[in-house]
């Protein structure tokens, strides 16, 4: 008996928004970090046919230093949604934040309809203007039908080269378009002018090869650029070879075991003895993946004054911005890294040079006075969470004194597990980045130490732990005051504390008990011994509020407009 056919179902009719999460999926994106509001329901409706891991922050600056955290221990790009208006802006710090320090994030920020643009239509705001001076490329989608393009695009920008935020704005109208399949779009990356220098100048490296050979007191600098680059073994491996002393940029610590014998200390403002008199008296300098700020360098006309630099930066912006570089590689860190091993220049003799350095470590090292009556000291309190962690956490922390301190005293056994805010220096980072830390390796123990001001930026993402019971451990180093504003008062305006002490706060035991999580207050140094290590050995979010000596200072210092020769507090007065 004849039957009719069946007829063919209709191709499944999309819109922008199923496309960017379809896109978002081809990209393996396994979290997303956001906020919804009007002009991004239709991405969220999405989300919900078609889910990816949302994790709802309390706040979108929450989002996106979570973001940042996910994406610096991850390795992967960091995503971020938040709503058109007050959402985009509340999103403008951390996508500084991520520029300053090269973080690869994607920010997906609703817009007004295409058709209101330019009438301050209900939660307009200009996104683009405001975040252009401030990402590494932003778009805002004109045509439902350049979407896949457009985010494939950001993602390639944003992870290439060096890394960097990209902005994508999408109108409302973009998000519920219908996109036809049959649409004359492929969603090709098409960026002619964009194409970074990965493959370092073959005579440039033979140049380094020689200067490296020939040098009697050289020394590495190594930066973040190591780790974006994933070479921290190819740096220890070219260290080890030739025998050269590492130090580390504040963003580029774990690039080297913090106990490795040829490893000095951080260097610039807050850097041990060891390492700025070390840039100070080098015949040759090598820097990798590092950008010689002004934290680093000190004064310009003094910095490293005997040395022959080279600067191997996948940036060339960079080389030359700062200090003069004989011999520029532009190039990726690791594909440097290895062409200088392949060229087997002969060693050079640098045994006086670490002998040298072996006795300003001796002479000069970092030190704190404690002592019983003093009351329990921030360095004290960072000792004990490297021992009682191994040097094996994942350490988080905002900007100031606290952050100083961890970077000192915390001596990291492994790359990527170091996550702070460098180049902007933004309070309330360190905390949500814990939270993205800690969902990036799960299987992590995740330390967030923070100081009493900064955390109260950020801490309605406790509710975060709260409802997820990720296993995050906040250490408040707690002196009732804006740290690093009040030292520099105190040393540099005559003591006058003009609204940097903080004596009235909340208690934040109870603040802890009210999310459902376990607090402890901690106020010598016996109790920290133990109630310290108890918390740390918690499988649950654990908050700890250390009351450590408010007048502690972070010392050695370099004093601005001056040299890192230069230093004061070396040595106890």
């Amino acid at each position: 008996m004849y039957e009719e056919p069946e007829a063919s179902a209709a191709p499944k009719q999309l819109d922008g928004a199923d496309v960017l999460i379809e896109t978002l999926k081809k990209h393996q994106v396994e979290v997303v970090f956001g906020y919804p509001g009007g002009a991004v329901l239709p991405i969220y409706d999405a989300l919900h046919k078609n889910p990816i891991r949302h994790i709802l922050a309390r706040h979108e600056q929450g989002a996106i230093h979570a973001a940042e955290g996910y994406a610096r221990v991850s390795g992967k790009v960091g995503v971020v949604i938040a709503t058109s208006g007050p959402g985009a802006t509340n999103v403008v710090t951390g996508i500084a934040d991520a520029m300053m320090d090269s973080i690869p994030l994607v920010v997906f920020t609703g817009q007004v309809a295409t058709t209101v643009i330019g009438t301050d239509a209900f939660q307009e705001a200009d996104i683009i203007s405001i975040t252009q001076p401030i990402t590494k490329h932003n778009y805002q989608v004109k045509d439902v039908a350049d979407l896949p393009r457009i985010v494939n695009e950001a993602f390639h920008i944003a992870s290439t080269g060096r890394p960097g935020p990209v902005v994508v704005d999408i109108p409302k109208n973009m998000a519920t378009g219908i996109f036809s399949p049959t649409d004359e779009t492929t969603g090709e990356v098409n960026l002619p002018g964009y194409q970074p220098t990965t493959t370092p100048n073959f005579l440039q490296i033979q140049k380094a090869a020689n200067a490296i050979s020939t040098a009697k007191q050289p020394l590495i600098l190594a930066g973040a650029g190591v780790l974006f680059a994933k070479a921290s073994d190819q740096l220890v491996e070219l260290a080890e070879k030739y025998q050269i002393p590492v130090t580390n940029t504040l963003l580029g610590l774990g690039t080297i075991e913090g106990n490795h014998p040829l490893f000095i200390g951080m260097a610039g403002m807050h850097g041990t003895y060891t390492a700025n008199m070390a840039i100070q008296t080098c015949d040759l300098l090598i820097n990798v993946g590092a950008r010689f700020d002004d934290r680093l360098t000190g004064n310009l006309a003094h910095f490293a004054p005997n040395a022959k630099v080279i600067h191997i930066d996948i940036d060339p912006a960079e080389i030359g911005k700062n200090v003069p570089t004989e011999i520029p590689i532009v190039a990726d860190a690791k594909e440097a890294l290895l062409a200088l091993l392949e060229q087997n220049a002969p060693n050079g003799n640098t045994a006086a040079w670490l002998e040298s350095l072996q006795i300003n470590q001796k002479e000069y090292p970092l030190f704190y006075e404690a002592s019983e009556e003093k009351g329990l000291l921030p360095q004290q309190v960072v000792e004990l969470i490297h021992e009682y962690t191994n040097g094996d956490a994942v350490v988080t922390t905002d900007v100031g004194q606290h952050q100083m301190w961890a970077a000192q005293y915390y001596k990291f056994n492994h790359p990527h597990n170091w996550v702070t805010s460098g180049g902007l220096g933004t309070m309330g980072f360190g905390f949500p980045a814990a939270i993205g830390a800690q969902l990036a390796k799960p299987e992590a123990k995740v330390v967030s130490i923070v100081g009493d001001a900064g955390f109260q930026m950020t801490l309605q993402e406790l509710s975060l732990l709260q409802e997820m019971r990720i296993p995050v451990k906040i250490v408040i180093l707690n002196n009732q005051a804006l740290g690093m504003v009040r030292q520099w008062q105190e040393t540099f305006h005559g003591e006058r504390y003009s609204h940097s002490l903080i004596p009235v706060q909340p208690d934040f035991v109870k603040l802890a008990a009210a999310y459902d999580l376990k607090g402890y207050k901690i106020e010598s140094y016996e109790d920290a011994k133990v109630q310290l290590k108890e918390a740390l050995e918690s499988d649950e979010p654990v908050l700890i509020d250390c009351r450590v000596v408010q007048k502690e200072k972070v010392y050695p210092m370099v004093v601005p407009g001056t040299a890192l020769h230069e230093m004061i507090g070396v040595k106890p007065e």
